[in-house]
Formats: C-alpha cells, sequence, structure tokens
C-alpha cells in the first residue's frame, strides 16, 4: 500500500498498477494480486487508509475544539483543508471517482465514518422539517471546493497568489448563512 501511495504521489491514480507496486515494494509481481487480488483491490485498500487519515484530521480538531456547534463546524472544515494539504494524493484519489469495492469491510467502516462526522456537526444547522442533506452537502461543497481549489488552482491565477481568503473567512459567511437559515 506505501508502494501504492508513493505511486499515485508521483503518477497519478492512471499511474497505479500491481506489477509497478511490487516494483516499487521490491516484491515479486504476483505478490500484489495474491494479497489485493487485483488493482480494484489495492485501489479500495488505498482508500480506505485515505478515509481513515481524513477522519483523523477532522477529529484531531474537533477534539481541540470548543463545545458549540460553529465550532465543532469549523473545527472539521479545517481537519478536512489538513488532510488535504498533508496527503494531497490521497485526497485527490478518494474523491477521484474511481470505482472502489463499496463491500470491503474497511473501506465501508472509514468511508462512512467521515461522512458521519460531517453529517454530526452539520446537524445542529438543519432546520425542522429539512432534509439533513441540504445542508451537508452545502458544507461539503464549499470546504472541498476550497481544499481543492486551494490545492490545484490556485497557482494558476497570479493575482491569488497575494489575496487567497483564508478558510476561516470563508467560514464566517458560511456559519452565517447556516444560523440565517436554522432561524427561518
Amino acid at each position: 500500500m506505501d508502494a501504492g501511495v508513493a505511486l499515485l504521489r508521483t503518477r497519478g491514480a492512471d499511474g497505479l498498477s500491481l506489477r509497478e507496486c511490487a516494483a516499487q515494494a521490491g516484491v515479486s509481481h504476483a505478490a500484489p494480486a495474491y494479497h489485493f487480488k487485483n488493482l480494484a483491490g489495492l485501489s479500495t485498500a488505498i482508500a480506505a487508509r485515505g478515509y481513515s487519515l481524513f477522519c483523523q484530521a477532522m477529529t484531531a480538531r474537533l477534539a481541540r475544539a470548543e463545545d458549540s456547534p460553529t465550532a465543532r463546524l469549523n473545527a472539521i472544515c479545517h481537519g478536512y483543508l489538513d488532510f488535504a494539504s498533508a496527503q494531497p494524493e490521497l485526497f485527490l484519489f478518494i474523491f477521484s471517482g474511481q470505482q472502489f469495492d463499496k463491500e470491503n469491510e474497511d473501506f465501508a467502516k472509514h468511508s462512512s465514518n467521515a461522512y458521519a462526522i460531517l453529517r454530526k456537526a452539520c446537524a445542529p444547522f438543519v432546520r425542522p422539517g429539512a432534509e439533513p442533506e441540504e445542508v451537508e452537502i452545502l458544507v461539503w461543497s464549499v470546504v472541498h471546493g476550497y481544499a481543492h481549489l486551494t490545492m490545484t488552482r490556485k497557482a494558476d491565477n497570479p493575482r491569488f497568489l497575494q489575496s487567497w481568503p483564508k478558510l476561516d473567512l470563508l467560514l464566517e459567511h458560511l456559519d452565517r448563512a447556516l444560523e440565517k437559515s436554522v432561524k427561518t
């Protein structure tokens, strides 16, 4: 799996192969196939690790947050960004649209835990009678878009190198919008 993550770092998701992982890990070319069955199995195992680290980043921030809905929501958003910054290859991979084995126990556990963290932090902002997904997708879109743009597009525009807004500024706008929607 470490060899697979290294390949993601240097070649991206399209450069991932069982044979290359074996060569990078210094094992026989049959070893990864024996352990993971196929490339989809290796990809799913790497994604499960990615989701586990993603959960750890969000919960680490939650552990240090004040006990208020806004502070908890902001904490998971910062944890989201921490993960994207520290593990860009895994961040891009788990959200790449790859077809992972959703029946895999580790993958199912860690990917659903990640969404559960988001859901719990968003719950206080859901209006009575509203669907929780309305708030969850809004928050997810904002923080995911910010993380992705920070990683991949900021350098494309020289003006942003000087004036890229901090996540906290965006979260202030999001917090006001969410608090306003709960009151109405």
